[in-house]
Protein backbone atom coordinates (compact mmCIF):
# COMPACT_ATOMS: atom_id res chain seq x y z
CA UNK A 1 0.00 0.00 0.00
CA UNK A 2 1.24 3.47 -1.07
CA UNK A 3 0.12 6.71 0.18
CA UNK A 4 -1.50 9.23 -2.29
CA UNK A 5 1.87 11.05 -3.39
CA UNK A 6 3.05 7.44 -4.09
CA UNK A 7 5.76 6.59 -1.91
CA UNK A 8 5.10 3.39 0.13
CA UNK A 9 4.35 3.55 3.45
CA UNK A 10 6.76 2.96 6.19
CA UNK A 11 5.15 1.54 9.56
CA UNK A 12 6.79 2.68 12.83
CA UNK A 13 5.80 0.06 15.79
CA UNK A 14 6.72 0.84 18.91
CA UNK A 15 7.72 -2.20 20.99
CA UNK A 16 10.38 -0.78 23.66
CA UNK A 17 8.60 -1.33 26.54
CA UNK A 18 9.43 -3.36 29.59
CA UNK A 19 5.93 -4.46 30.93
CA UNK A 20 6.61 -3.33 34.52
CA UNK A 21 2.56 -4.49 35.07
CA UNK A 22 3.39 -8.21 33.03
CA UNK A 23 6.33 -8.37 35.87
CA UNK A 24 6.01 -12.57 36.58
CA UNK A 25 3.87 -13.41 33.80
CA UNK A 26 6.23 -12.10 31.17
CA UNK A 27 10.18 -12.02 31.52
CA UNK A 28 10.47 -10.54 27.72
CA UNK A 29 9.57 -7.47 26.34
CA UNK A 30 6.12 -6.55 26.44
CA UNK A 31 5.82 -6.84 22.67
CA UNK A 32 7.30 -10.23 22.71
CA UNK A 33 4.87 -11.60 25.20
CA UNK A 34 3.68 -15.14 24.02
CA UNK A 35 -0.06 -15.47 23.22
CA UNK A 36 -1.25 -18.91 21.61
CA UNK A 37 2.55 -20.16 20.76
CA UNK A 38 3.39 -16.30 18.94
CA UNK A 39 4.96 -13.35 20.24
CA UNK A 40 2.38 -10.31 20.08
CA UNK A 41 3.99 -8.65 17.94
CA UNK A 42 4.04 -10.66 15.44
CA UNK A 43 0.30 -10.61 15.09
CA UNK A 44 0.66 -6.74 14.48
CA UNK A 45 3.57 -7.48 11.51
CA UNK A 46 1.25 -10.05 10.18
CA UNK A 47 -1.63 -7.91 10.19
CA UNK A 48 0.28 -5.27 8.37
CA UNK A 49 1.56 -7.85 5.67
CA UNK A 50 -2.20 -8.34 5.03
CA UNK A 51 -2.55 -4.94 4.18
CA UNK A 52 0.36 -4.78 2.07
CA UNK A 53 2.38 -2.48 4.53
CA UNK A 54 5.91 -4.64 4.52
CA UNK A 55 8.13 -1.44 5.41
CA UNK A 56 8.36 -2.04 9.12
CA UNK A 57 10.62 0.09 11.56
CA UNK A 58 10.62 -1.68 14.90
CA UNK A 59 11.66 0.89 17.56
CA UNK A 60 13.24 -1.31 20.20
CA UNK A 61 15.02 -0.85 23.41
CA UNK A 62 14.76 -3.05 26.38
CA UNK A 63 15.76 -6.56 26.17
CA UNK A 64 15.62 -5.82 21.68
CA UNK A 65 18.15 -8.68 21.36
CA UNK A 66 14.97 -10.65 21.76
CA UNK A 67 13.25 -8.67 19.03
CA UNK A 68 16.01 -8.79 16.57
CA UNK A 69 17.15 -12.23 17.17
CA UNK A 70 13.17 -13.54 16.39
CA UNK A 71 12.46 -11.29 13.50
CA UNK A 72 15.79 -10.57 12.12
CA UNK A 73 15.31 -8.74 8.62
CA UNK A 74 11.54 -9.66 8.79
CA UNK A 75 12.26 -12.00 5.15
CA UNK A 76 10.80 -14.92 6.98
CA UNK A 77 7.54 -12.67 7.61
CA UNK A 78 7.74 -11.65 3.99
CA UNK A 79 8.15 -8.11 5.01
CA UNK A 80 11.20 -6.04 5.45
CA UNK A 81 12.06 -5.02 8.89
CA UNK A 82 14.76 -2.26 10.26
CA UNK A 83 15.45 -1.40 13.97
CA UNK A 84 15.82 1.61 15.85
CA UNK A 85 17.57 1.34 18.99
CA UNK A 86 17.52 3.11 22.16
CA UNK A 87 20.41 3.28 24.56
CA UNK A 88 18.70 4.94 27.36
CA UNK A 89 14.60 5.03 27.65
CA UNK A 90 12.91 7.41 24.95
CA UNK A 91 9.32 7.05 25.91
CA UNK A 92 6.64 7.10 23.22
CA UNK A 93 7.58 10.42 21.64
CA UNK A 94 11.25 10.51 21.64
CA UNK A 95 11.42 6.97 20.44
CA UNK A 96 9.21 7.82 17.75
CA UNK A 97 11.40 10.79 16.94
CA UNK A 98 14.18 8.84 16.74
CA UNK A 99 12.68 6.62 14.56
CA UNK A 100 11.44 9.22 12.12
CA UNK A 101 15.01 10.09 11.70
CA UNK A 102 16.27 7.07 10.45
CA UNK A 103 14.01 7.40 7.30
CA UNK A 104 13.27 10.66 5.18
CA UNK A 105 9.84 9.59 4.72
CA UNK A 106 7.46 12.18 4.78
CA UNK A 107 4.64 10.24 6.55
CA UNK A 108 4.04 7.31 8.65
CA UNK A 109 1.92 4.63 9.85
CA UNK A 110 2.80 4.63 13.47
CA UNK A 111 1.37 1.38 16.24
CA UNK A 112 1.71 0.89 19.66
CA UNK A 113 3.52 -2.61 20.26
CA UNK A 114 1.52 -3.90 23.31
CA UNK A 115 -2.20 -3.32 21.75
CA UNK A 116 -3.75 -4.64 18.56
CA UNK A 117 -6.62 -3.03 16.49
CA UNK A 118 -8.44 -4.66 14.10
CA UNK A 119 -9.03 -1.96 11.24
CA UNK A 120 -8.73 -0.82 7.76
CA UNK A 121 -5.83 0.94 7.06
CA UNK A 122 -6.68 2.17 3.56
CA UNK A 123 -9.42 4.17 5.36
CA UNK A 124 -7.48 5.72 8.32
CA UNK A 125 -4.46 6.87 5.99
CA UNK A 126 -7.12 8.09 3.34
CA UNK A 127 -9.24 9.98 6.14
CA UNK A 128 -5.32 11.68 7.16
CA UNK A 129 -4.74 12.89 3.75
CA UNK A 130 -7.98 14.93 3.71
CA UNK A 131 -7.93 16.57 7.13
CA UNK A 132 -5.46 19.79 7.32
CA UNK A 133 -3.87 18.22 10.39
CA UNK A 134 -0.53 17.04 10.55
CA UNK A 135 -1.44 13.97 12.91
CA UNK A 136 -4.98 11.46 12.73
CA UNK A 137 -5.29 9.00 15.41
CA UNK A 138 -7.48 5.92 15.20
CA UNK A 139 -10.18 5.83 18.11
CA UNK A 140 -11.49 2.53 19.32
CA UNK A 141 -15.21 2.82 20.89
CA UNK A 142 -15.07 0.61 24.37
CA UNK A 143 -17.90 -0.03 27.37
CA UNK A 144 -15.40 1.23 29.91
CA UNK A 145 -12.71 3.93 29.33
CA UNK A 146 -11.56 4.17 32.55
CA UNK A 147 -8.34 2.28 32.19
CA UNK A 148 -7.58 4.24 29.12
CA UNK A 149 -9.06 8.02 29.69
CA UNK A 150 -11.03 9.32 26.59
CA UNK A 151 -11.06 11.39 23.46
CA UNK A 152 -13.56 14.57 22.93
CA UNK A 153 -13.71 14.92 18.79
CA UNK A 154 -16.05 17.35 17.16
CA UNK A 155 -18.10 16.76 14.34
CA UNK A 156 -15.73 17.23 11.57
CA UNK A 157 -13.51 14.93 13.31
CA UNK A 158 -10.79 17.15 14.92
CA UNK A 159 -9.85 15.84 18.53
CA UNK A 160 -10.84 18.38 20.91
CA UNK A 161 -9.65 17.37 24.10
CA UNK A 162 -8.53 14.38 26.33
CA UNK A 163 -9.84 13.46 29.95
CA UNK A 164 -8.12 11.38 32.17
CA UNK A 165 -8.42 7.70 33.61
CA UNK A 166 -11.50 6.97 35.94
CA UNK A 167 -14.75 7.40 34.11
CA UNK A 168 -16.48 4.13 34.21
CA UNK A 169 -18.84 4.46 31.08
CA UNK A 170 -18.59 4.34 27.48
CA UNK A 171 -16.35 6.31 25.20
CA UNK A 172 -13.66 7.19 22.73
CA UNK A 173 -10.09 6.05 23.47
CA UNK A 174 -6.76 6.23 21.65
CA UNK A 175 -5.99 2.94 20.50
CA UNK A 176 -2.74 3.53 19.57
CA UNK A 177 -2.75 3.43 16.05
CA UNK A 178 -1.94 7.32 14.00
CA UNK A 179 -1.04 8.48 10.55
CA UNK A 180 1.34 11.25 11.24
CA UNK A 181 2.95 13.92 9.05
CA UNK A 182 6.82 14.83 9.53
CA UNK A 183 6.08 18.30 10.78
CA UNK A 184 5.35 16.08 14.11
CA UNK A 185 9.12 15.92 15.04
CA UNK A 186 9.07 19.60 15.72
CA UNK A 187 6.99 19.04 18.68
CA UNK A 188 8.95 16.28 20.16
CA UNK A 189 11.77 17.68 22.58
CA UNK A 190 14.92 15.93 23.11
CA UNK A 191 15.11 13.09 25.63
CA UNK A 192 12.52 10.90 26.95
CA UNK A 193 8.85 12.39 25.66
CA UNK A 194 5.51 10.91 26.54
CA UNK A 195 3.71 10.85 22.63
CA UNK A 196 0.75 10.37 24.64
CA UNK A 197 0.96 12.70 27.63
CA UNK A 198 2.72 15.76 26.07
CA UNK A 199 3.20 15.15 21.64
CA UNK A 200 -0.67 15.01 21.01
CA UNK A 201 -2.09 17.54 23.64
CA UNK A 202 0.28 19.81 21.76
CA UNK A 203 -0.71 18.95 18.69
CA UNK A 204 -4.11 19.27 19.20
CA UNK A 205 -3.94 23.01 20.75
CA UNK A 206 -2.61 23.63 17.48
CA UNK A 207 -6.23 22.19 15.85
CA UNK A 208 -3.85 19.74 13.80
CA UNK A 209 -4.84 16.64 15.78
CA UNK A 210 -7.71 14.38 13.71
CA UNK A 211 -9.03 11.44 14.53
CA UNK A 212 -11.46 8.08 12.53
CA UNK A 213 -13.74 6.36 14.72
CA UNK A 214 -13.63 2.08 14.24
CA UNK A 215 -15.83 -0.09 15.41
CA UNK A 216 -13.62 -3.06 15.73
CA UNK A 217 -12.42 -5.84 17.93
CA UNK A 218 -9.49 -3.58 20.24
CA UNK A 219 -7.26 -5.13 22.94
CA UNK A 220 -3.92 -3.89 24.98
CA UNK A 221 -2.32 -6.42 26.62
CA UNK A 222 -0.67 -4.69 29.19
CA UNK A 223 -2.16 -5.64 32.46
CA UNK A 224 -2.34 -8.73 33.92
CA UNK A 225 -6.35 -9.43 33.27
CA UNK A 226 -5.89 -8.18 29.28
CA UNK A 227 -3.20 -10.16 28.59
CA UNK A 228 -5.26 -13.64 30.49
CA UNK A 229 -7.81 -13.02 28.63
CA UNK A 230 -6.11 -12.36 25.39
CA UNK A 231 -3.96 -16.37 26.16
CA UNK A 232 -7.81 -17.62 26.61
CA UNK A 233 -9.37 -16.15 23.41
CA UNK A 234 -5.94 -15.91 20.67
CA UNK A 235 -8.45 -16.59 18.01
CA UNK A 236 -9.68 -12.79 18.26
CA UNK A 237 -5.52 -12.02 17.35
CA UNK A 238 -5.44 -14.41 14.79
CA UNK A 239 -8.66 -12.67 13.21
CA UNK A 240 -6.47 -9.56 12.49
CA UNK A 241 -4.21 -11.08 9.93
CA UNK A 242 -6.49 -13.88 8.43
CA UNK A 243 -9.65 -13.25 6.11
CA UNK A 244 -12.12 -13.81 9.31
CA UNK A 245 -10.47 -10.04 10.09
CA UNK A 246 -11.33 -6.35 9.31
CA UNK A 247 -14.53 -6.14 7.55
CA UNK A 248 -16.35 -9.17 8.73
CA UNK A 249 -19.31 -9.78 10.86
CA UNK A 250 -17.65 -8.81 14.40
CA UNK A 251 -21.22 -9.35 16.10
CA UNK A 252 -20.11 -12.47 18.10
CA UNK A 253 -17.06 -10.63 19.34
CA UNK A 254 -19.71 -8.73 21.55
CA UNK A 255 -20.03 -11.71 23.40
CA UNK A 256 -16.94 -11.61 24.91
CA UNK A 257 -16.11 -9.40 27.55
CA UNK A 258 -12.39 -7.85 27.36
CA UNK A 259 -11.07 -6.06 30.87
Amino acid sequence: MTFSHGKEIKTIILAGGMGTRLRGMVNVPKSMALIGGKPFLEYLILQLKKWQMKDIVLSVGYKRDTIKSYFGNGSEFDVVISYSEEDQPLGTGGALKKAMATTDNDSFVVMNGDSVFDINFRDLINYHTGTPGIATMALSIVKDRSRYGSVEISADGEITGFKKEGVKNPGLINSGIYVVNRDVISYIPDGQISLEGLVLPLIQKDSLLYGKIFDAFFIDIGTPEAYQWANEHPEYLTDVYSSRGQNCDISDKGKQEKP
